[in-house]
């Protein structure tokens, strides 16, 4: 298990956390996301045998956010 934080410079509300911390439930290997529009991060745990930072950042982008490296 890795744990990431991205930050993701667009989120303004608790909308906006509840979308993305969704990522949970929509991407295989994920096993837990925490989003703070406050901080305008994420912090995603998950498994790197089934998907990569890569993959998570094109995940987020597909919702429309801008993430920063």
């Amino acid at each position: 298990m890795l744990k990431q934080i991205f930050r993701v410079t667009d989120m303004h509300c608790s909308a906006c956390v509840m979308r993305l911390e969704g990522l949970e439930d929509d991407l295989p290997g994920v096993q837990r996301v925490r989003a703070s529009y406050h901080k305008q991060q994420m912090e995603v745990e998950y498994d790197e045998s089934w998907l990569s930072a890569e993959q998570i950042v094109a995940a987020i982008r597909k919702l429309g956010y801008t993430v920063v490296p």
